[in-house]
Formats: C-alpha cells, sequence, structure tokens
C-alpha cells in the first residue's frame, strides 16, 4: 500500500543563527567545545551579542527538521510535527518549511503565545560545530503534537534523540511510537548527542523498548550508549537494539547493519569547514534512499556524498541544485 509521507519526523523546532568563533571565545565563555549545551534565553543573548559579527543567515532548524527538509530535497515526501510560538520567529520557521515543501502539525492546530526555540551554531576553524540552544516554547513539545493521521500515513516515523531530555518530548516520542507501531509504520531514532545519550541513557532505553527498526547514531555515541569502549563490540551490542542501524564515522564514511550483514561506506575526501547538520543530512539522505528502492548500500554511498558535500560549506542545508548533482553522481 502506498503512503502519502515516505518519514514523519518529530523534533524540537529552532531557528539556527550560525556564527564563526575562535576557540578562545569558547574558553572565555566556558562554553563546552563540540557538544550540545541547553542553556536559557539570558545566556545566549549574551553569547551573541559577545560575537563580532555582521548580519546572519536564519535557517528553520533542530535536528530532525533538518532530516525531513533533506528528505524533501531529494524528492521524497515527509511531515513534521514540532512546536513553535504565535511570534516572528514562528512565522518564519513555517514558512521556510512551507518552502521546503513540509507540512506540519500547524496546518491543523493553532499556535500559543510564547517564544520560538533558537539554536546559536558556533563554528570554529576546525570545522567543529558547538551548539547552544534556548528551546524556548520547543521545551513543551508534548503528545498535543502527534498527528496520528500523518504517522498512520507514512512509511517511518523519524524520532529526535534531544527529545529525551524532557518528561513531555520523552511522552510524545513513546507516544509516536506507540501509534506507528500498531499500524505498521517502522521506527528510526537518532541518539543526536553524545552528552544527550551520557545524561539520558535510560530514557532512551525506554523508548526504544525491545527494539527499533533502524538506529542512527555516530561512534561516540555508539560507544556512549552500549557502555563499549572498542567500536566493534559496540556495533555488536546495538544489535540487540535495533534491527538494523547506521554509524556514521565522520572522515571514515559510515558503516551499515542492514539485517544481516554490515556494509561499510567509503568516505568522499573533501576539506571540511563546518561539520553542523552533517549527521542529519546523512540520515535524511539515507531515509529517502531506503523508501525510495535504492537499497542499504546505495542509500549509504548517497548519504555519504551528501555528507562531504555539506561539510564543505557552511549552513546545515545543501541548495536544491546541489542535491539534483548528488542524485545524476549515483546513477
Amino acid at each position: 500500500m502506498n503512503k502519502k509521507y515516505n518519514v514523519y519526523g518529530i523534533g524540537n523546532a529552532l531557528v539556527d543563527l550560525e556564527f564563526n568563533v575562535t576557540h578562545n571565545f569558547l574558553e572565555k565563555y566556558e562554553v563546552q567545545k563540540g557538544l550540545m549545551t541547553l542553556v536559557d534565553e539570558e545566556t545566549q543573548h549574551k553569547l551573541i551579542s559577545a560575537i563580532d559579527h555582521n548580519d546572519t543567515e536564519k535557517k528553520s532548524g533542530g535536528s530532525a527538521a533538518n532530516t525531513v527538509i533533506a528528505v524533501s530535497q531529494f524528492g521524497g515526501k515527509a511531515f513534521y510535527s514540532c512546536k513553535v510560538a504565535d511570534d516572528e520567529f514562528g512565522d518564519f520557521y513555517l514558512k521556510d518549511m512551507e518552502d521546503a515543501g513540509i507540512p506540519t502539525n500547524f496546518d491543523r492546530q493553532e499556535r500559543e503565545d510564547g517564544v520560538t526555540g533558537k539554536c546559536l551554531v558556533m563554528i570554529t576553524d576546525d570545522a567543529e560545530r558547538t551548539l547552544n540552544t534556548y528551546l524556548g516554547i520547543s521545551s513543551g513539545l508534548s503528545t498535543n503534537e502527534v498527528d496520528e493521521r500523518a504517522i498512520k500515513d507514512s512509511e517511518y516515523i523519524y524520532l529526535e534523540g534531544y527529545m529525551v531530555a524532557s518528561e513531555p518530548g520523552l511522552d510524545a516520542m513513546k507516544h509516536t511510537k506507540k501509534i506507528a507501531e500498531e499500524n505498521g509504520v517502522k521506527t528510526a531514532i537518532t541518539l543526536s548527542d553524545p552528552a544527550i545519550v551520557h545524561a539520558f541513557k535510560e530514557n532512551f532505553r525506554d523508548v526504544i523498548g525491545a527494539s527499533v527498526d533502524l538506529l542512527f547514531c555516530n561512534e561516540d555515541e555508539a560507544k556512549t550508549f552500549t557502555g563499549k569502549s572498542d567500536l566493534l563490540e559496540a556495533r555488536e551490542a546495538l544489535k540487540q537494539e535495533a534491527k538494523r542501524f547506521v554509524i556514521t564515522q565522520g572522515k571514515n564514511g559510515a558503516m551499515i547493519y542492514d539485517g544481516d550483514t554490515f556494509i561499510d561506506i567509503e568516505p568522499y575526501e573533501v576539506k571540511a569547514v563546518d561539520t553542523n547538520g552533517a549527521g542529519d543530512l546523512f540520515a535524511g539522505a539515507f531515509l529517502y534512499g531506503i523508501t525510495n528502492e535504492l537499497g542499504f548500500a546505495n542509500s549509504g554511498k548517497l548519504a555519504s556524498l551528501a555528507g562531504s558535500k555539506i561539510v564543505s560549506q557552511y549552513g546545515p542545508r545543501l541548495k536544491w541544485h546541489e542535491v539534483q548533482e548528488l542524485l545524476h553522481k549515483l546513477k
């Protein structure tokens, strides 16, 4: 049976504000490099004011949002559940999603008063991204934003791991997965960030339950989640958590477990300038591939191509013509 959507995503809706900073800046303001840190609005304003910058480009972001936008860019169909406020940034966010071809729960739901979340993305000259996130109204993302109709009409749901950090978000993840399982919809989840995995490992286990159909993580997240210091041991342990999984390895490519065998995905050598959004884009390209009959190996190749392209430029999103060029390379 054909479904309306390839992927139904749910996650934190954040307007991304990206800046280049020095290592000294991060040290001076005691920002943990390379991680996502939740901060209050005052801290975020303080950091933005301290950065010597010109006008920055705004993007509708959040990890799962970047992933479903990638699905749409490659030619798939996606839906996104999130929470934004009835404010200027909320207007911007939903317009950006609409331009990307992504329907949301706010097509059938009214927004509330509050402040739309923002993510301060700080890029150092080693291409590492450091995130300071003020969730705003997104901290209240809950079962109220879950769209049962869209879930039932999707091939996969995609759960953003950052949501385990709040009780309403955790409930929304479990509720979304329950609806999916009851309706034969496959579940994909991303572990999102090593610090989140370390702090909320039991919450992840609570969501995953007996298993998920597809899990995305990087090397550090795989090791942290499984408690293994060796990657080969970690990937064996992940077989107990997911029917299939992808471990991204940065400049070393990725390894995919398709349920039977491991597939090594070769990297594409580029000079990295910004790793922000690379994992999200990888997941989006991969999900597009497996829901459009590319198979696991070719989906991995497309995702690796996309990841190499995005880290060689600034920003978490490819341009539409760049996506078409990648699809052409795969043929």
